[in-house]
C-alpha cells in the first residue's frame, strides 16, 4: 500500500503539491491526458462570488449587472439558500483553476482531478474550442479590454460607455460566427490591431453610404438590391459584427466596444454546445482517478466517501415528479454515457455489439473516449453514442406534443425503432439552433431613412416575446442610429407571421 496522501480535512500547500503529482500521474499515464500548462489558485468564497458574477473570466471590465449578479448570488449565500462551485476553470494556457480555500482536502483533490484534468483536456482537444477560441491570446486579450473599456470611460464618460456596452450585452447572443470562418486575427495582438481599426475606419465606414438606389420597382432597382445586400454581406446573423463594421453614426471606440463583446461571446460559443460532453469528460475523469487513488491506497476511506457524496449530489437525477426536477441534470447525462462507453468497450452485450460494432469489445475505454471528446459536441455526440441502455437506465421515450390535441401522443417506446427515434429527438433538444431564435440582418433602405431591416425565420411556429423582442429592437436602433424594422417570417414557407412597428433610436450614441 502506498503511502497516504493527506490525513484529515485540513490541506496545505505541500499537501496540494503532493495530490496534484499524484493525480497528473493517473491522468497522463491511465487516461492518456493531453492538457494545457495547470495553473491552480486558492480564493475566498468572496472571491468565488466576484467570478460567479463577472462569467468566471479574472480581468473582466466592469459593468453594473456584475454588481447585480454579485449581489443577489452574495444574498442567497449568505441565507444558506445556494451553495458555490467547488471550483471555476478557465480556458486559457496555461489553463486556470480557481478552489477555494473553505474545501477540505478531499475536496481539493475532487477539483484538480475534475477541473486541472477533465475540464483542461476537453478545452485543449475537443475540435470546437480548437476551432472557435485562442486559449493563449484570452487572458491578455481581457487585459486590453479591461484597459480599454477604462479608458474609454475616462474620456467619454461613464454614462455613455456604459449604454454601449449594455447594448452590447442584450446582443451578445446574437454576436458569434455560427459557421467556421478563416482565423485571421490573434487575439494577443488585438491592441495593436486596434489601432490599425482605428484608421481605416476615420477612411472608409461611410463610403458605403455614397451609394443609393436609382428608384425602387425598376430593373435597376432590382440590380441595386443585389448590389446593395453583395456590398453590405447580407444576410448577416451576427448582429454584433454587422453592427460594429457598418452602423455609419458609431466612433470607431465605440465600434472597438461592440467587438470585445463579441470576442467574448465567441470565446464562450464552444461551452453552449458542449456542456454534456464537458461536465461528463470532468466527471469521469475525477470518478476514475479518485476511485484509482482509493484503491491505491493513496486517499482514506474517510476523504473517499466524502468526494463520493459530492460525487453522487453532482449526477443525481431527479424524478419527473420530483420538485427539484428541471430537465436532464447535463452531469447525470454526460457522466452516465462516459461509464455506459466505457462499460461497451470492456464489456459489451449482443445488443451493444449490434448497435456499436466500431468499439465495442476493443478493449480502450479511454482511447474511444478521447476520440470523441475530440470530434463531437452534444447534439452528435448523443446522436452517435447513446445506447438503449442509457436510454431504458434514464427511463426516456417520446411524446408527441400537439397544443391543439386533447391527449399526449407516446411516439416512441423501448423497442428497435422507438430507441432511434428517442435518440434523435434528444439529440434535437441540444441543437443550439433550436434553442436561439434565428434573427438575420436582410436589408437596409439606404434610398429612404436609412432603416435596418430583421427577420426572425420562426421554425416550429415559436414567436419571440414581444415586450422583450421591442427592448432589444431598442437596443440595436441605438447602435445603428436609424429606425429598425423587425418582421417575423415562416422559415419554410416565407411566410409573415408578424412585423413590428418600426423602432427608432431613444439616445444619441453618435
Amino acid at each position: 500500500m502506498a503511502e497516504l496522501l493527506f490525513d484529515g480535512a485540513d490541506w496545505d500547500f505541500d499537501k496540494v503539491r503532493r495530490t496534484y503529482d499524484a493525480v497528473e500521474d493517473i491522468a497522463r499515464k491511465e487516461c492518456g491526458l493531453d492538457i494545457y500548462p495547470n495553473q491552480i489558485e486558492v480564493i475566498t468564497a468572496e472571491q468565488m462570488l466576484d467570478a460567479y458574477s463577472s462569467i468566471g473570466m479574472p480581468l473582466m471590465y466592469k459593468h453594473w449587472s456584475f454588481g447585480k449578479r454579485f449581489a443577489a448570488d452574495e444574498t442567497l449565500y449568505r441565507k444558506g439558500m445556494r451553495g458555490l462551485a467547488y471550483e471555476i476553470v478557465i480556458n486559457s494556457s496555461p489553463c486556470i483553476s480557481y478552489i477555494m480555500e473553505e474545501n477540505s482536502m478531499a475536496m481539493q483533490t475532487l477539483v484538480i482531478a475534475h477541473a486541472a484534468f477533465g475540464h483542461n483536456h476537453f478545452f485543449k482537444n475537443n475540435a470546437l474550442f480548437r476551432q472557435w477560441t485562442d486559449a493563449r491570446g484570452i487572458l491578455d486579450y481581457m487585459e486590453f479590454a479591461k484597459s480599454y473599456i477604462t479608458h474609454a470611460e475616462e474620456r467619454h464618460g461613464h454614462q455613455m460607455v456604459e449604454r454601449v456596452v449594455d447594448a452590447a450585452h442584450a446582443l451578445m447572443n446574437h454576436g458569434v460566427h455560427k459557421y467556421p470562418r478563416k482565423r485571421g486575427y490573434d487575439l494577443r495582438e488585438e491592441q495593436r490591431r486596434e489601432q490599425e481599426r482605428q484608421a481605416y475606419f476615420q477612411q472608409t465606414y461611410n463610403d458605403l453610404w455614397r451609394t443609393v438606389p436609382k428608384g425602387p420597382g425598376t430593373v435597376q432597382g432590382s440590380k441595386d438590391l443585389a448590389e446593395r445586400k453583395k456590398r453590405l454581406h447580407l444576410p448577416e446573423e451576427n448582429l454584433l459584427y454587422f453592427l460594429e463594421k457598418t452602423a455609419p453614426k458609431l466612433a470607431p471606440w465605440q465600434r472597438e466596444i461592440l467587438r470585445i463583446v463579441r470576442n467574448i461571446s465567441q470565446y464562450f460559443y464552444p461551452q453552449k454546445q458542449t456542456k454534456v460532453m464537458n461536465e461528463g469528460c470532468a466527471t469521469a475523469i475525477h470518478y476514475y482517478i479518485v476511485t484509482r487513488l482509493h484503491e491505491m491506497g493513496m486517499i482514506g476511506d474517510g476523504a473517499f466517501m466524502e468526494i463520493l457524496h459530492s460525487h453522487t449530489n453532482v449526477v443525481f437525477q431527479p424524478e419527473y415528479d420530483d420538485p427539484r426536477f428541471s430537465g436532464l441534470n447535463p452531469y447525470a447525462l454526460g457522466f452516465g454515457m462516459m461509464q455506459d462507453i466505457k462499460r461497451i468497450c470492456e464489456a459489451p452485450t449482443a445488443e451493444d455489439r449490434d448497435w456499436f460494432p466500431d468499439f465495442a469489445g476493443n478493449g480502450d475505454p479511454f482511447g474511444t473516449l478521447r476520440a470523441a471528446w475530440t470530434d463531437y459536441r452534444d447534439e452528435s455526440f448523443i446522436q452517435q453514442y447513446l445506447s438503449p441502455a442509457m436510454i431504458r437506465k434514464f427511463r426516456l421515450f417520446k411524446l408527441h406534443d400537439d397544443a391543439e390535441a386533447a391527449n399526449y401522443l407516446v411516439d416512441a417506446i423501448h423497442n428497435e425503432r422507438g430507441y432511434r427515434e428517442v435518440r434523435k429527438a434528444l439529440a434535437k433538444t441540444y441543437d443550439i439552433s433550436r434553442m436561439e431564435p434565428d434573427i438575420q440582418i436582410v436589408d437596409v433602405d439606404l434610398a429612404g431613412d436609412r432603416r435596418l431591416i430583421l427577420h426572425h425565420r420562426v421554425t416550429h411556429g415559436i414567436l419571440l416575446d414581444e415586450d422583450e423582442a421591442v427592448l432589444v429592437l431598442r437596443h440595436i436602433a441605438n447602435l445603428w442610429g436609424y429606425e429598425v424594422r423587425l418582421i417575423e417570417v415562416d422559415a419554410e414557407s416565407e411566410m409573415t407571421l408578424r412585423e413590428y412597428d418600426d423602432v427608432a433610436p431613444s439616445i444619441n450614441l453618435g
